[in-house]
Order: C-alpha cells, then sequence, then structure tokens
C-alpha cells in the first residue's frame, strides 16, 4: 500500500495505535486510549494532527474492534479490518521476539505497508448486529441453564432444589422468548429468510445454527472463496513447528467459538442425515485418519456446502454435493 496507514492494537478496554514516520523503523505512538467514545474522539484529533489522511488496519479482535471500526467508518476514514493469523504469520516472518500492545500497533502498521491486496472493512449491517446480539444471549442462557442443570443434580436440600427450579423455570422462559425474537428478527429481513431458507435446506443445519452463520458470518456472498470462509470461522489448519506437537496439525481456532461448536453439532447430525458429509467422513476413516480430524475436515466440507448453497441461490442439492 502506498498510502501512509496507522496500526491500531485493539484490546477489550483500551488500544494502542502507531503511525509510521518517514524514517524506517521510527513511528508517532498514542498509548491505552480508551475503547469507547471519549478515546475515539482523543484518537481522531491525535490523527488529524499528526496524517489527517491515514487509512487504519486493525485485527478483528471478537467484537472489540467493532466499535471503533464503525466510528472511524461513518466519519470517511478508510478501516482495514484484518483475520488475527494473518498478523501473526507475518510476525513470524519478523521472527518477532517481543510482545506488548506498542509493539504489537507497530507490527499491524508494518503488516498494512507491506500489502498489496487489502479491502476497505464494511460494517455489518444493523440488522446483522442486533441478530448477533440476540444470538449471543441466546448462547448465555443456555449456558447458564446447564450450570442450573449441574447444581441441581450436586444438591438433595429441598430448599436449595426449589430455588433452583425458579431459576431454570425463568431461564428456560427467556430462552423460550428468545428464541422467537430471533425467528422473527430474521423474518422480518427478507435477505437474512432467504439465506435461512436456503442453509436449512442443508441435512445437519438447523435454525440454531443457521441463525448463529447469519449472525456470525452475515452474508456468505462476500467471500469469494470457501477457503477464506474457514479461514474467518478459524477452521484453516496450521502445522506445529515447535515442541512436542511439531509435526502436527491443529486448526487455528480464531473467529467465532460459538460457530466452530455449531458446526461440530450440525456434523454429527449430517454424519446421519446427510448422505454427503457421512460419505466423506467415511472416506477419512477408511484412509486411516482419527475421528477428530475427520469431524474437523466434516466441518469444512459442510461450510463449504453452506457457502456454495448460499452463492449459488439454489437448495442443497445430494449429486452435487457428492460429485
Amino acid at each position: 500500500m502506498t498510502s501512509t496507514i496507522i496500526g491500531i492494537d485493539m484490546a477489550k478496554a483500551t488500544f494502542d495505535v502507531a503511525l509510521p514516520l518517514d524514517k524506517p523503523g521510527k513511528y508517532q505512538t498514542r498509548a491505552k486510549l480508551a475503547n469507547q467514545a471519549k478515546g475515539f474522539a482523543e484518537f481522531m484529533a491525535w490523527r488529524d494532527k499528526h496524517a489527517p489522511t491515514a487509512a487504519v488496519c486493525m485485527e478483528a479482535t471478537s467484537i472489540y474492534h467493532e466499535a471503533l471500526a464503525t466510528f472511524l467508518h461513518e466519519r470517511g476514514v478508510t478501516v482495514y479490518v484484518i483475520n488475527p493469523s494473518r498478523i501473526a504469520h507475518f510476525a513470524k516472518s519478523e521472527l518477532l521476539r517481543a510482545k506488548s500492545d506498542r509493539t504489537d500497533a507497530k507490527l499491524i502498521a508494518r503488516f498494512a505497508a507491506a500489502q498489496t491486496d487489502l479491502q476497505p472493512w464494511i460494517p455489518p449491517k444493523p440488522s446483522q448486529r442486533r441478530l448477533r446480539a440476540l444470538v449471543m444471549r441466546l448462547d448465555d442462557l443456555l449456558q447458564m441453564k446447564v450450570m442450573e442443570e449441574n447444581r441441581r443434580e450436586a444438591t438433595t436440600a429441598s430448599d436449595v432444589l426449589a430455588s433452583i427450579e425458579r431459576v431454570l423455570s425463568g431461564i428456560e422462559e427467556q430462552i423460550a422468548q428468545l428464541r422467537r425474537m430471533i425467528d422473527d428478527h430474521i423474518d422480518s429481513d427478507p435477505d437474512m429468510k432467504g439465506d435461512r431458507r436456503l442453509l436449512e435446506s442443508i441435512p445437519g443445519i438447523g435454525p440454531a445454527v443457521s441463525a448463529v452463520l447469519l449472525a456470525s458470518v452475515g452474508d456468505l456472498r462476500r467471500f469469494d472463496d470457501p477457503g477464506k470462509l474457514t479461514a474467518f470461522t478459524g477452521l484453516n489448519s496450521f502445522i506445529r513447528e515447535s515442541g512436542q506437537w511439531k509435526g502436527s496439525r491443529a486448526i487455528a481456532k480464531l473467529g467465532s467459538a460459538l460457530v466452530r461448536a455449531k458446526l461440530y453439532m450440525s456434523t454429527l447430525t449430517a454424519m446421519t442425515h446427510n448422505p454427503a458429509i457421512r460419505a466423506f467422513i467415511q472416506r477419512l476413516r477408511e484412509r486411516g485418519k482419527p475421528h477428530r480430524v475427520a469431524m474437523v475436515a466434516g466441518m469444512r466440507k459442510l461450510l463449504h456446502i453452506a457457502w456454495g448453497v448460499v452463492r449459488s441461490g439454489r437448495d442443497f442439492d445430494p449429486q452435487i454435493a457428492l460429485a
């Protein structure tokens, strides 16, 4: 990239910034700006003073980057949001050993300067943000339900059991209400409604999984290659290069853990009901692949099928998937 790009290292509560200067290896920095409106305004004033036309580059850090990215985008600043795996690989190429927020901000600035294929970030639609909030709240409640059920199994005191049952009743009522809200919200958006119908034409993907995909990934069409979608969800594999596991493969585990958890459960279901996934995993097992490896590959296969169905606009066809 030829224009100046400010590197931003995001955290939950703060962010650090680094502006490359004309002298190699030198930066103008600002540390520990608050990840809220006050810090955003301070950063804009800092940018206006030091580099008023500079773009910014940051990692996709859970949801912590979104408020600042949206704030800057609305004010005409070009924003690049990068999968953390790309930054990590760039750091390895530099043999970077020091680890701090300021070095991370400088690293991101160097990464941006070295790229030629950065695509400006486009914020998710308000409908996707609301769906994501509903889906995350539902997941919180489902986890709370499991914890209360475990407590119920661990106690015999009648007064404690009565308290747990009251809490469970309230949680279950909220879960049912949130599921209705999620369905109503998706049905109110023609694009989401259509994509959900396409996704649920795939055996193994039900309402819960389709809602999570739409909330966390958004429009699957924005990925021009299924491998990019795989990397976005953290299901791309890499080879360990050090330690006792050297030479073994693992998944990156970047992106949404909730998406991966739901895809795992979907793949278990698809092994029974989806002929393409069943045949694919059986072939891997016959070739001696461990169950865990075959399951992760099946998750990727299911995700690729979802991408293909949404991109084509046609319902799942087992004959095409088996080809």
